[in-house]
């Protein structure tokens, strides 16, 4: 509970489109990673470009799946820890 005398308010949580890559090159290749799309028109099979590790390195990844207009709170990883997706590099 907040209390109104202490000045909180309660955080507003959103709705994104998350979507699952394979990672294709690099030191992360083969590996699993779910990411934030900003893209409505993403779509499996497509190649994207993602900033991964410290470095953030740029890698291509394949999307394996998009859950579109997921509440924020029922996604198990939090927000502001995931990436997000730079651009689509190709189309399927």
């Amino acid at each position: 509970m907040i209390h109104s005398t202490a000045g909180g308010t309660m955080k507003e949580y959103d709705f994104f489109d998350f979507a699952k890559l394979k990672v294709l090159d690099g030191t992360f290749s083969g590996e699993i990673v779910w990411t934030i799309s900003p893209f409505k028109e993403l779509d499996i099979g497509n190649i994207v470009e993602i900033p991964l590790g410290k470095e953030e390195k740029i890698c291509q990844a394949e999307v394996l799946r998009v859950d579109r207009h997921v509440y924020e709170q029922n996604f198990p990883i939090p927000v502001k820890r995931m990436k997000k997706i730079l651009r689509i590099v190709k189309h399927d």
